[in-house]
This record gives structure tokens, sequence and C-alpha cells, in this order.
């Protein structure tokens, strides 16, 4: 009896360990930025990453003692020295890169492991070695964005190519649950929408970095409005929002203009009624969010299994396994936040908050110190980006706005957006240490260094003439009986 009891104890000790480290490591990803010193900074960094491995490792431990199949353990193994490999090529090729940007980054990818593992594990291992490409090319990223200036006059072929891929989704992707989404490229399901948001940036922080003219306005808002309404077109409204938003916001952080903000939003709320109207699936969607529960077994049945699974899950949680997030179709997709919820609890999830707007306000903060306008707009469009998709991600399955399908990064299943978001992560790194190299010089210029030094030794050489000048005409014999040598 007490052999048959010992796993569910082992499962209950994880369970709240995971818990306790879960809140550990969010407090030090705040207080983290009121250290002064490198030294201590380095400290909570080892830390969380002792805590973030004990919690992967009290993950995958918690799902082998409830299937005992042995191939975790080896998938487990793969996804340590992933990890391992992870921060140490980070710290070591760029150690002037953000520890706590690849600190979350590896946390909310093993919160995504251990989750995607539950519910399927031939997803997780795709979503692993989607992530592991992933990394590869974001090692890559950071020094791509330090070495070509070029990425900044691009902006005609960033507008082309993102048009482009979106039209390419809308004529030839299949449709899924009424919205085109993905193409299949080499047997791959590939969602272009996920990389668009990148290049959709990076183009709209061209048109507005070197000029903020009327007409330059205007055909930023043009073509901001062409990528939407193709994605509108193609039922994507979860991306189409996320476009809309971002560009809204960068619209407003390059022209400081509120005039044009409020105008946007009202052309938004035209938009959203005229969309209410033309389209069946976006009243669907509204009358869900209204009222679930008057279509229980039909429409409402995905968002009132979502409501349930949160109210079950209660401050703590049920445990890992021990839920029924199975029950909400897509759960591994749209609704992981809910599955979280039932299994981890209320405390988990708003420490999962927590790290994401972290992330968000990491990114913010590295916008703000960035000199070149161009870098400076791209680093907050890929925040408010990251940002957005969080909201809709957390507010669609809580039921605070209407269902928008969009996928929580890093943690949801979904290869494309792991590795869009592992490529945002890795831009934001370069763009963090473009700006530490801009205080680096601003502390010590060689080039300033050296005009100083000039400087200070024509003072001195004309000090000295001035003085040899003075001491000359005090040896000479006065005329007018001042003292002079004797």
């Amino acid at each position: 009896m007490r052999m048959t009891n010992l796993p569910d104890l082992a499962v209950n000790v994880c369970h709240y360990a995971i818990l306790i480290l879960m809140v550990l490591y969010t407090i030090q990803s705040i207080t983290v930025f009121s250290r002064q010193h490198e030294a201590e900074k380095d400290r909570v960094f080892l830390r969380q990453n002792l805590e973030m491995f004990l919690i992967h490792f009290l993950g995958f431990l918690t799902l082998f003692l409830n299937s005992f199949q042995f191939d975790l353990i080896l998938f487990y193994a793969a996804q340590v020295l992933y990890l391992m490999f992870t921060l140490l090529l980070f710290r070591n090729l760029y150690p002037r890169a953000s520890r706590s940007l690849i600190n979350h980054m590896c946390m909310l990818l093993v919160i995504g492991f251990i989750m995607v593992t539950r519910f399927s594990t031939d997803q997780s291992l795709k979503q692993f070695e989607i992530a592991a490409v992933g990394t590869v090319l974001a090692l890559l990223v950071p020094l791509v964005i330090s070495k070509l200036l070029v990425l900044t006059r691009m902006t005609w072929g960033y507008v082309f190519v993102g048009i482009g891929l979106l039209g390419l989704v809308m004529i030839a992707a299949r449709s899924t649950n009424g919205a085109k989404l993905a193409i299949s490229v080499a047997g791959f399901s590939l969602q272009p929408s996920e990389f668009v948001k990148i290049i959709f940036v990076f183009a709209v922080a061209g048109l507005l970095s070197t000029q903020h003219s009327f007409r330059r306005v205007v055909i930023a808002t043009v073509l901001a409005a062409a990528h939407v309404l193709i994605l509108v077109i193609s039922t994507d409204l979860g991306s189409a929002l996320i476009f809309f938003v971002t560009y809204l916001i960068m619209l407003f952080a390059a022209t400081r203009n509120p005039f044009l903000t409020m105008i946007g939003l009202f052309a938004f709320c035209i938009a959203a009624v005229a969309a209410y109207f033309l389209f069946s699936h976006v009243r669907v969607r509204v009358q869900i969010w209204r009222d679930p529960f008057q279509d229980y077994s039909g429409t409402g049945y995905q968002i009132c299994q979502s409501l349930f699974a949160i109210s079950a899950g209660g401050w703590f949680g049920t445990g890992l396994c021990k839920g029924s997030p199975g029950a909400i179709p897509y759960v591994s997709q749209d609704f992981m936040f809910s599955a979280i919820l039932e299994e981890f609890g209320a405390v988990f999830g708003i420490c999962l908050i927590l790290i994401c707007m972290s992330v968000f306000l990491m990114f913010v903060n590295i916008a703000m110190k960035l000199s070149n306008r161009f870098y400076r707009l791209a680093a907050l469009g890929l925040g408010i980006t990251y940002a957005t998709q969080v909201f809709l991600t957390i507010g669609g399955g809580t039921k605070l706005i209407p269902m928008t399908g969009v996928t929580l990064p890093l943690v949801s299943y979904g290869g494309s957006s792991v590795l869009s978001t592992i490529l945002m992560f890795g831009i934001v790194q370069g763009l963090y240490m473009l700006r530490v190299d801009e205080v680096r010089k601003q502390v010590y210029d060689p080039e300033r260094e050296d005009m100083i030094r000039k400087r200070h030794q024509e003072a001195e050489d004309a000090y000295r003439q001035e003085t040899r000048i003075w001491r000359q005409k005090n040896e000479t014999r006065s005329v007018d009986g001042r003292p002079g040598r004797r």
C-alpha cells in the first residue's frame, strides 16, 4: 500500500516544489533590476538558471511517474543539453548580451516543453527540433544586426516581401477552422504571418524613422492597412489585430501626435463594426464572447471548457496530469494558458504573466536607450507585437476579449510561432548589444580621449610659453624704476 502511494506522494511534492520555484524565479526577475553591481546580478542569474533546471526536472519527473515511458528520460536529457548549450553559447559568444532575456526565453521554452509533452510527445518532439533550429539561427542574428547597417535601408524590400507572403497565404493556404493560416512546404506546415510580423515591424520602422511628413504617414498607413486587409480577408483576425496595434503604437512613438492615434482608434472602431456585419465568423466569435453557454454543445463549447478548466485549477492547480485540459479543443495551440491554470493554478499563471511583462518591459527599455531611430522603432515594434500576442492569448482564453486563436509565444504548440519568437529574441539581443556598445563608446571613446589629451597638452604648452615670456620680462632691468634683476 505504501509503495502504491509513493508515486502520488512524489507527484504532489513535485507540484508544490514547482510552484515555489516559479514564484522565486519571478521575484528575482523583478528584483534583479535593483542590483547595482554586475557580480550581484550574475548571482541572481545563476539562481534563476538553477530554478529553471529544477522546474524542468520536476516537470518531466512528474510526467514519467504518470506514464512510465522511458523515452521521456532520453527526451529530457536532450532538452537539458539544449538548454545548457543555449545559455553557455549566448554567454560566451556575446558577453554583452542581456542574460535576463536569455533566461526568460529558456524559462518560457521549459514551460512549453513540459505542457506540450503532457499532451503529445510527438508534438513536443517537433517543437523541440524547431526550437533547436531557431536557436542556432538566433545565435547568428545579433552578429548580423550589429554588422549590417544595410538592414536599415531595405524598407521597400520589407514591404514587398511582407505583402507578397501574406498574399500567397490568402491565395494558396488551406483553410483551417475557417481561417487561411498555413501553407505546406516540403511536407512542413508553415505559417508565414508569424514571420511577416517581424518584416512588418522593420518596414514600418524604415518608413517612419527618416521623416514624419504627412505624405510619408499616409504611405505608411496605406501599406499597413494593406497588410491588415489581407489578413482580414484570410480571416486571420488575431494576426490582423496584432499588426494594427503594432502600427498604431509605432506611429505614435515616431510622430508623438495623439491626433493621429485618435484617428487610428476611430478607424479601428469603424472597421470592427463593418467586420461584424460583413463576416459571419466575426459575429459568431462576438456571440461566443458575450454568452458562450447559449450554444454550449456547439460554437461555445471551446470557451466553456476553458472556463471550466480555469475554475477547476483554483490558486494552486490540480497538479500536472491530474486535470482534464484535454477536453478543450485545440488546447495545446489556442488555450495553453487555460491548461496551465488548471494544472498549475492561478499563482503559477500570475507568475507567467509577470515574466511575459518583464520581457516586454526589457524590449521597451532597450528601445528607449537606442540612438538610431530605425533600431529604436524596431525594438519597440517587436515588444508591442510580443505583448499584444500575449494579451490576445490570455484575454481570449479567460473570456476577457473575444477569442482570436493566436498562440502564447514559446509556450503553446506551433513551430512557426516558436521559430519566429526565438528569432525576435535574437534580434532584440542584437539591438541590446548595440546599445551597450553605444554606452561604452560614450564612457570611453579612444578618439575622444586622444582629442582631450591633445587639448591638455596644447594648454600646458601655452602655459609654459607664457611663463617663459613673463620671466624674460622680469629679468630685464626696468628704466622707469620698476623692480628688475639686481
